[in-house]
């Protein structure tokens, strides 16, 4: 596996525990529809949160948060509109990225709320 693999797979990790410490209840982890992917899908206080994680191990060329530019967010949009249609999901619906940062096996975590909406 390649070591950008390897680092996306550990960030996502990373942001399940954290996700967790905070009370959020994980539903899925790379779920997938068609050739789409949300790397986790979970609930915290009714709200039905579909969340991007970008793990990056230099800001040389931006912050993480920053890669998710609009052709992947029309992707995120549709692949959360197919998990709510064939689970028959109706809470409230919020997109969140949480960009983390690795630097010399030091990982800092932004969890950015409310990151784009759902229209």
């Amino acid at each position: 596996m390649a070591e950008h693999n390897e680092l996306g797979k550990l960030g996502e990790e990373l942001a399940v525990e954290y996700l967790e410490r905070k009370g959020y209840s994980i539903l899925e982890r790379n779920w997938r529809f068609q050739d789409k992917e949300i790397d986790i899908i979970a609930l915290y206080n009714g709200v039905l949160v579909f969340i991007e994680v970008k793990t990056r191990s230099s800001l040389e060329f931006g912050l993480p948060q920053e890669f998710v530019k609009r052709h992947k967010i029309k992707r995120l949009l549709t692949a959360a509109d197919a998990y709510i249609e064939l689970n028959s999901r109706e809470e409230e619906v919020r997109f969140d990225i949480i960009a983390i940062h690795a630097v010399n096996n030091e990982f800092s975590i932004d969890h950015l709320e409310d990151a784009f909406y759902f229209f």
